[in-house]
């Protein structure tokens, strides 16, 4: 099961990674399918600063942690993604649920598991 985990955390760790990097180079075309759209070139460098340090950190942490038996490296990403997920319920309690809310949620809540499983997993390993 461990080793399990660490694939599902390394294979999460690339993609956050990719989004991260993407982001970074080319935030306006991945922009639009979080909802999110930048007004002016401050809104675009926005974009590239804080969007691409959630992805990155999270990637690289969860890659760090899945390559050298790390867990201590998914306390970062643990506390974006759950950061994160509380951001979305208080915006469905003060803003009201749209169709779009749930699959970010489910996503995130999924991520959460995997990482925590992950960091429970390796009692007892080399940590």
């Amino acid at each position: 099961m461990h080793l399990i985990l660490r694939i599902l955390i390394g294979l999460l760790g690339a993609l956050y990674t990719v989004m991260g990097m993407a982001y970074l180079l080319q935030p306006l075309d991945i922009a639009a399918s979080f909802f999110v759209e930048p007004v002016g070139v401050q809104g675009i460098a926005t974009l590239r600063a804080d969007f691409s340090a959630f992805f990155l950190t999270t990637g690289l942490f969860a890659l760090f942690a899945a390559v050298k038996n790390r867990p201590g490296a998914l306390l970062a990403p643990l506390f974006l993604f759950a950061i994160a997920l509380t951001g979305r319920f208080v915006s469905l309690a003060l803003d009201g649920m749209e169709p779009t809310a749930i699959q970010p949620m489910v996503v995130e809540a999924v991520t959460i598991v995997i990482f925590l499983l992950g960091y429970r997993s390796y009692k007892g390993s080399a940590a």
